[in-house]
């Protein structure tokens, strides 16, 4: 594979937003496959799935001990001889690694991307823009009996076809206990046919970008396999040997062309890893896997609706948190597997991401931060400026981005997105990007674990594992190069 001409095509279809089907025939696509398509979700009890408490580890599971467990988690922060802080709270334990993959052919001269209309039990508005695969590895081995997803065997066989990604990167440490996925794009010969299914369509990347505008279209899978493609192996292409295909390119906004080819930061690499290899060597916290039935502050609570005489259950906490356990009996239409029951959690308002841009010396910049969460792989990793749970109190650069974007001021990006649908009910949390001055933030910007990052750098540290979260690889993903008219 020749990379530099493969990165090259996929920045040219970043700039195309009109590829083989209009961006108006996608958009009724979804919405005829929302008609038609059969989806009821039924909130129930525990003791109506056919998951169950096993007491002898203390977790929810399933019939066939597989899948994924609901077990409690405890982490203790003991930063002193005399204050100690708790948290617990339930998390997913699901010890497989599944495939987000997306598989790309030049068709009429551009690069295409072949993107699923899929249904996840929690999605909020039922069809949203998926990879091309998006299973689990219970689902592509038929674990649970179902039928093996369309176009595995291109994933299975990958070393057949060029590869542009493959990395193994996070999910959401709030809620998963090292939870990982395989982001891979595959890039096929020309020559090789593949046809759409009745879910599957080709979009270019800048079709996808632009649907990204839309509230809860594009899913949380989709963004982080597009957030990994090494667009920073990009050389400047105006000044390249294939200029006469990059036509488009002299009209692209600069800042972030400019961040992409030229803004490689040396020093940045050392800075970060040893505040990472600082705070995993010195952290007082530790963690613990604990009973579920044991977190102090958490319960049952049932209701039933009088009208039809069904009960719900959910497992709560006794205050407030971020989200709630919930059962539910599941029928959704042309799935591998098309009736289900299983837990979810359900979010308790929405969350706030952020990411604060600004341009130095012609090149564009990202605040992120060095965040832990309880159930990362490797204890820390990069995240957006602001990362905002429901319940938690802003700090003051995220009080400067919820002021900035009720002004309306240097707005770039303010789209609500949805979470991962698999495992979580109905979870859409705001995202947004504003570009700022730095020196409006000089008494917003903490001094320790907040880093001005490179589009190219952050490009470089997504190609480690583990390295970028996902809630800021999804804000990266939005990220557009704009024309100038």
């Amino acid at each position: 594979m020749n990379t530099t001409k493969t990165i090259s095509s996929l920045m040219q279809s970043w700039l195309t937003k009109t590829g083989v089907h209009s961006t108006e025939t996608i958009l009724h696509w979804v919405a005829e496959l929302n008609k038609k398509t059969a989806v009821n979700i039924q909130k129930t009890t525990l003791a109506k799935t056919n998951w169950f408490y096993d007491e002898s580890v203390g977790q929810i599971v399933n019939a066939n001990r597989s899948f994924f467990q609901i077990a409690g988690c405890r982490q203790i922060d003991q930063n002193s001889q005399t204050t100690t802080k708790i948290i617990e709270q339930p998390i997913i334990i699901q010890n497989e690694i599944g495939f987000l993959g997306i598989l790309c052919k030049e068709i009429n001269g551009v690069v295409h991307m072949l993107m699923q209309a899929k249904i996840e039990p929690g999605n909020i508005n039922k069809v949203q823009i998926s990879p091309t695969l998006q299973a689990t590895k219970s689902n592509f081995t038929q674990k649970h009996g179902g039928n093996a997803p369309r176009f595995l065997d291109y994933f299975l066989d990958s070393k057949k076809h060029a590869v542009v990604v493959d990395q193994i990167q996070s999910e959401q440490s709030s809620r998963f206990l090292h939870k990982r996925n395989r982001n891979i794009i595959i890039m096929v010969d020309t020559a090789t046919e593949i046809e759409e299914s009745p879910v599957h369509k080709w979009l270019t990347l800048g079709q996808i970008k632009s649907l990204m505008k839309i509230d809860n279209l594009v899913n949380m899978d989709t963004r982080t396999v597009l957030s990994c493609i090494p667009f920073h192996l990009l050389k400047n292409p105006i000044n390249s040997e294939d200029t006469k295909n990059f036509e488009n390119f002299e009209t692209v906004n600069s800042p972030l062309l400019t961040s992409i080819i030229n803004g490689y930061q040396p020093q940045a690499f050392s800075q970060i890893y040893q505040y990472f290899n600082n705070y995993k060597m010195f952290s007082t916290k530790t963690r613990q896997i604990v009973p579920l039935y044991s977190l102090q502050n958490w319960e049952f609570s049932k209701n039933k609706n009088m009208e039809t005489e069904t009960e719900t259950e959910t497992f709560q906490h006794k205050q407030k948190y971020p989200f709630s356990l919930i059962f539910c009996d599941i029928a959704i239409e042309g799935r591998e597997v098309s009736r289900w029951s299983q837990p979810l959690f359900e979010a308790c308002g929405t969350a706030f991401f952020g990411l604060i841009s600004a341009t130095t010396n012609g090149t564009k910049e990202f605040l992120v931060q060095a965040k832990p969460e309880i159930g990362c792989f490797d204890h820390i990793e990069l995240a957006p400026t602001v990362q905002l749970e429901r319940g938690e109190q802003p700090d003051n650069l995220a009080k400067f981005m919820l002021s900035s974007l009720e002004k309306k001021h240097k707005v770039l990006y303010d789209v609500v997105m949805s979470e991962e649908g698999g495992r979580f009910y109905h979870e859409q949390n705001r995202n947004a990007i504003i570009e700022v001055d730095k020196k409006d933030l000089a008494d917003f910007v903490p001094l320790n674990g907040y880093f001005w990052l490179t589009y190219h750098t952050l490009c470089c540290l997504i190609q480690t594992n583990n390295v970028v979260n996902i809630q800021l690889r999804n804000l990266l993903s939005l990220l557009e190069l704009e024309c100038v008219n």
